[in-house]
This record gives C-alpha cells, structure tokens and sequence, in this order.
C-alpha cells in the first residue's frame, strides 16, 4: 500500500513513463512531420474548400493539436511541480520553444478562415456539415479586424519566445524560488511561500502580519526584476494592440471572452457601487475580534480560537459529499481525480504557488495542482480546483475546438463547488459560534472573488494606460497598487506598509491580460445559479449539467440563456450583491 504521502502527488505516468520515455521523445520529433503534411495539405486553399472539405480539415486541425498538447502539457506539469529540477527546466524549455515554432507553422490556418470572402463564409457556415464547427468559425471571425499578414503573424510569435514569454518563465522561476526563515512556536524554520500565506489564517494577529509582511519584503528584495517585469508586459501589450488596431486595452480580452464591453463595464461599476458592503463587514469581523479597526492581515482572521486542522483524507470526502449532495455522477466523477491519483497538493520548494487545473484535451483526463496545508481555506480550494476538474470531464463531450469554456464561465463549475461545501458545512454543524466562522468564511470569499478581483482589474488597467506614458517606477505601481485598494477599504480597513509590494506576486497579471474580471463575473453568476437551484431543487441539476457539457461550443450568453440568465439585465449582477447581503443579514442574526 502506498504511503499516505503519495496520496498528495500526483502520478503523470498516464501521459509518459518519465521525462526520458522513449514515446515523450518519438511525439516530439513526430510533430514536425505532421505539422509539415497538414501545411502542405491546406496552406494556400482554405477558401476553395467545399464545406465537406472544410470539415475535413478541421477535423486534422483537431487530430494535430491532441498530438501536439501531450508533450507540451507533460512538461509544464512537471515544471509546475518542480520548478527547480534541472531536467525540467531543459524539458519546459524544450516544450515552450516547440509549442512556439508549431504555432508559427499553424498559423495560415486560422488567418485564411478569417481571410474568406464574407459571401463564401456565409455559405460555408449555413451548411449543416459544419454546424458542429459554427461557433468556432464564427469566433474566429470575430478577429479580423485585428488580424495582420501570415509573415508579420509569425515574426511576432517567433519574437514572443524571447519577449514576453521569457518574462512570464522569469516570473515563474524566481517566484517560486523564493524561501523564507520564519519563527513560528519559538521554533525558527523554512518555509515556502504559500505556507507563508497559509498563516494569514493563523489566530494571533502578530503571527499573521509577520507572516505576511515577511513574504512581501521577498519581492521587494527584488524590486527591479518585478517591476521591469511588469513594465516590459504592458510595453509589449501596448505596442501589440497599437499594431492590430484596438482601440481599448481591455478590448482584445472581451473579444476572446465573446462578451460586450458594456456588460463588463456595467459588472465592474455594480461592483464598485457595492463596496460598502465589503467595509460593512470589515467593521463588523473588526467587533467580533474585538479590534477598533482590522489590518488587511485580519481579513481572514479566524473568529474563535481554534486549532482545527483538516487532513488530506478528511479534506477528500467533503469535497465528495459536497458534490454528492448535488448529484452522484458529479461525486463519482470527482472522485477519479483521487483513484487516480491526478491530484498533486503536497506544498514543497521549487513548486508553482498557488493552484490550478489543467484541462488537456477530450481524449486525456484533467489534473490538479494545489499547495495543501490543511486549513478550512484549502479545504475550499480543493473544491475549487475540483469544481474546474469536473467542468473539463463533462465537457469531454464536445470536440476539441470546443472543448475549453469561455473564461467568463470558466470559474462557474469551481465557485459553484465552493458553495456546494459551504452549504454542507453549514447543515453538519450545530456549533453557533463554528456556523458564525463558517459564514464568515464564505462571504470572505465572495469579498475575494468578486471586490477584490475588481480591485485587480483596476490596477491592471491603469498599469496598461499609465505606462504608455513612460516607464513605471516600482515606486509608481505600488501608488497605483495602494490607492485602488483604498477604494475598496475605505476607512474600514488599514493597510500594512509591506502590502505596497502586494501586486508583485499576482502571476495573472504576467501570464494573461485581464483574466481577473473573470473571477466576478463567474462569482455573481454562481450566486444566481445557485439561488435557482434551492429554489428548484433537483430538477435544476439537467440544467447546471449541460451548461457545464457545453464547454465552449457556444458563447457565455448562449450557454446560461436555458437558466433564465441575461447579462444585459441591468439588474443582474445587483442580484448576486444583494445575496452578499443575505449572507451578511444572516450572519447578524446568528451573532
């Protein structure tokens, strides 16, 4: 029998024996191959195929990239567990500069449908055969406006190799480098950063700001690789939007997210109007702890002492009775990632921060990665990372193109685990005062999912615009860092010194532009799917089911619209702040 500490690693052998397999080896030199057969296949006639033809093709546009992401997500899961593994490091090298020269000779396809006369697209599009494939095409579509020439296409890839994404590794690298000597119990020890996190949760204020200001000053050590790390991101976004002709900064992101600009403005102002809600709470927790003000190393303060811990066993069968609870083909899917052991959520040096879930393909199953420390907030996280699992499983239904959800929906499946959990907590225990840090617990999270992601989106947005005008100081960003924080806090909560470096560990501000908003968007969705779902009861479970089978062969507003859900309500997104409210009444009630 296994020890119970391989419980908590994962076991990738489902995609390769080890880093030197003979077949990890064979699909890497293969792909070239097959890569050059497809080009010479279709390069040059996209738009003189017949629409029998056309699916043809897409079907091998398909059959190439489940080739192709084996390899490539083979090694960045091992780099993402062990970043500081010599073979590791050549293998994700290897990958990232294979994944990069593959894109290049792959893009002609992608440009010549978007280069087909609008007359022949309509006609290709009617046709029944491609059906499967028309909301791909139609997407696709969407960009040419912003498309340049094939030869400019593939400089700017081939460029991307040694600009921006060699910031994002550098990022990465020495992000998850980082170790720290913290005294804790008298005892002074080593420490990772997300254990170091993990002690925000801690009972004693001391420990938690220590803790936490101990972590920033890490990055503030390494001020000029951060800040020209961020500066360098938005100098290479600016310069590529000002080539493709957006006229926003925020524009390229709704495009891909298939959502208007409008519903996304109106999300982040409800948002904004709403944050006196966030600093309501924030001065009732500072009562409950009987503190005149909370520091921003208080937020997730525990209520009552407690040395509550969960182990990993423990931790396992809420989340699946959590999922249970809503229907046992989720609890039996779920499930698998533990059998088969696609979970690594053991916290150790050189491993990324943080957590994820990895969506490979329709034909290879998902896999996650977490840093597990044994707290009520993991317990979540691992439920969160779960809900993303069982997303990419019953959209394994679909084909490749449209297998992976629009990043608005991306976060449904996930935050509606999350309050699956929540809700199973609340019903098992009898405890008041355990019932009054459980809700607190949740409605944290709301405040983290939906305010403070606005509060990143915000800052990214004026890092875009400001630096445009020149190079950002470190000093610069963290003003920027600061005073949009303070729109959130108010007066009702007091920012330690060190959060001035509290942008510089953010990875999705390197790895992807905008994806923050996502999170609000998905957090208010979910409160309004869920209301739907203690209304109906079982009869809404085919429902929430098939918006999760659809991945991504349909747009967000398409996808929920069979819910009763429509973002241009003006009222919509109140509706999820105003079950914050709920949540904050009852919270009240039980103080």
């Amino acid at each position: 029998m296994d020890h119970p500490i391989d419980d908590m690693l994962w076991d990738l052998t489902f995609l390769y024996d080890s880093s030197e397999a003979e077949e990890l080896k064979r699909d890497f030199s293969s792909a070239d191959k097959t890569i050059e057969d497809f080009r010479t296949s279709y390069r040059g006639c996209i738009a003189s195929l017949t629409a029998a033809q056309l699916k043809e093709a897409l079907r091998g546009y398909e059959a190439l990239h489940n080739l192709l992401v084996r390899p490539q997500t083979y090694a960045y899961l091992l780099f993402a567990a062990d970043s500081e593994d010599p073979v590791n490091k050549k293998l994700s090298q290897r990958s990232m500069e294979f994944a990069n020269k593959a894109s290049q000779e792959l893009l002609f396809f992608d440009l010549e449908i978007i280069d087909i006369p609008d007359n022949r697209f309509n006609e290709l599009i009617r046709d029944s055969l491609l059906a499967p494939y028309g909301h791909y095409l139609e997407a696709l579509r969407r960009y040419k406006p912003h498309t340049l020439p094939e030869r400019e296409e593939r400089l700017l890839k081939q460029k991307s190799l040694t600009g921006i994404e060699a910031f994002t590794r550098l990022f990465d690298e020495l992000a998850s480098s980082f170790r720290y000597r913290f005294e804790l119990d008298g005892e002074e020890r080593e420490m990772t950063g997300e254990e170091l996190l993990g002690l925000l949760h801690h009972a004693q204020a001391e420990v938690r700001e220590r803790a936490f200001g101990t972590f920033l000053k890490k990055f503030e050590e390494n001020a000029i690789t951060f800040s020209t790390i961020i500066n360098n991101v938005a100098l290479d976004y600016s310069q590529e939007l000002q080539l493709r002709g957006y006229r926003s900064v925020m524009e390229p992101t709704h495009l891909a997210n298939e959502v208007a600009p409008e519903a996304v403005d109106r999300l982040m102002k409800v948002s904004e109007d709403n944050y006196h809600l966030a600093q309501e709470y924030f001065r009732f927790k500072a009562r409950l702890l009987k503190a005149a003000k909370l520091k921003n190393t208080d937020i997730y303060a525990p209520i009552q002492e407690s040395d509550r811990r969960f182990d990993f066993e423990e931790a396992k069968e809420l989340v699946l009775d959590a999922y249970g609870s809503f229907s046992g083909r989720f609890r039996t899917i779920v499930e698998k990632f533990f059998i088969d052991r696609r979970i690594d959520a053991l916290p150790r040096p050189g491993k990324s921060g943080g957590a994820f879930c990895m969506g490979i393909s329709p034909s290879l199953p998902p896999c996650v990665l977490m840093n597990y420390t044994g707290n009520l907030r993991d317990v979540s996280t691992l439920a969160h990372e779960l809900g993303h699992g069982l997303h990419f499983v019953l959209a394994q239904e679909q084909s490749t193109l449209n297998y992976h959800p629009p990043l608005p929906l991306a976060e449904t499946a996930s935050v509606f685990g999350e309050m699956l959990l929540t809700r199973l907590l609340l019903e098992r225990e009898h405890d008041p005062g355990v019932k009054i840090s459980l809700l607190c617990a949740k409605i944290e999270d709301i405040i983290a999912t939906t305010f403070r992601q606005n509060v990143l989106t915000r800052f990214e947005e004026r890092v875009h615009l400001e630096r445009k005008n020149g190079l950002l100081s470190a000093q610069d960003i963290g003003d920027i860092w600061w005073e949009e924080n303070a729109r959130l806090y108010g007066d009702s909560v007091e920012m330690i010194e060190p959060y001035r470096w509290g942008w510089s560990y953010i990875s999705h501000f390197i790895h992807s532009r905008f994806y923050c908003y996502s999170y609000t968007f998905a957090e208010l969705l979910v409160l309004s799917l869920f209301r739907k779902y203690q209304a109906e009861g079982l009869s809404f479970v085919p429902t929430y089911t098939d918006i999760l089978k659809s991945g991504g062969s349909r747009s967000p507003a398409d996808t929920v619209r069979p819910a009763g859900i429509d973002f241009t309500d003006p009222g919509f997104w109140q509706e999820g702040y105003d079950c914050l409210e709920d949540l904050l009444n009852e919270l009240r009630k039980l103080v």
